[in-house]
């Protein structure tokens, strides 16, 4: 079976505190879009789950989060796993703030669920996909939704508005615990203004949602990976985005627009400087 991975950007993200179980309590508006990774399921023999990438220096077995999923779901359904191939073929890039690993592992909890006759509904997916990994029930849920808690706790929200997205990741990594921790020692003074975005949703408003975007993490870049976010985001605005954020942890940032043409401008414009930069559409 093959089947789609598809990419999530964070419309908002808020950091509301630390909790006792040192998981932090977010408040995020996420949003799946058409860049996605290739996961291609094959059962074998011999009780083993094998996960093979196209890029080498990824993990395979249960260490990928897609083999995890795959040991999780059979747990869940009470018996061994008789062996699985899993092969996946990456477009979403690595460490980019657009949940590509979890997205991985939710493709391949679907499809499992699909190949064994669909025991699973839905909402148990996603409990399942806790298991693996905060990010993973929303990637099973997928669409425009509100997720709160550490990411599991999932409102399903009014689609956003069909739309362009160009969505450019700097060369640079950026270390998610290092963020969180200096997020913990500053006072957060702009945060994303959710309710505003719900509303705009509700109303159907794509400019109302693109003005409203923002993510308490831009505030806690160092300098130079600051000054990459904004020039990227300042070039998607420049070409006519009605907003631009950045997603998750970063560095990945990326701009809504209404217009086709304009879209292509600004990838054209970024793709010369940056190798992942990618033209999307929302799903």
């Amino acid at each position: 079976m093959e089947v789609q991975a598809p990419a999530k950007l964070n419309l908002t993200l808020d950091v509301l505190g630390k909790r006792p179980d040192g998981y932090h309590d977010l408040r995020m508006v996420m949003q799946t879009i058409t860049l996605a990774d290739r996961v291609v399921l094959e059962p074998t023999q011999g009780g083993e789950v094998r996960v093979q990438s196209d890029l080498s220096f990824l993990p395979g077995g249960e260490k990928n989060l897609a083999g995890a999923a795959a040991l999780r779901f059979y747990e869940a359904l009470g018996r061994d796993c008789e062996g699985l191939d899993i092969a996946l073929t990456k477009r979403v890039p690595v460490c980019a703030g657009m949940a590509g690993g979890s997205s991985d592992a939710a493709a391949v909890l679907r499809a499992l669920n699909e190949l064994e006759g669909t025991p699973f509904t839905r909402e148990q997916l996603c409990r399942i996909g806790e298991q693996v990994g905060s990010d993973v029930p929303y990637c099973v849920m997928g669409g425009t939704a509100l997720a709160e808690g550490r990411g599991e706790v999932l409102t399903p929200l009014p689609a956003l508005p069909p739309c362009w997205v160009v969505v450019c990741k700097p060369d640079f990594p950026i270390s998610t615990p290092e963020l969180f921790g200096r997020i913990d020692s500053c006072r957060v003074r702009c945060r994303p203004d959710t309710e505003g975005v719900l509303a705009a949703l509700a109303a159907g408003d794509l400019g109302g949602v693109a003005r409203r975007m923002y993510n308490v993490f831009e505030d806690v870049l160092l300098p130079r990976q600051q000054s990459a976010v904004g020039e990227i985001k300042h070039i998607l605005i420049e070409c006519g985005a009605l907003g631009a954020n950045m997603s998750g942890t970063g560095p990945t940032a990326f701009g809504l627009f209404d217009r086709e043409a304009a879209a292509r401008e600004a990838f054209e414009r970024l793709h010369i400087r940056y190798a992942d930069t990618f033209l999307a559409q929302t799903v």
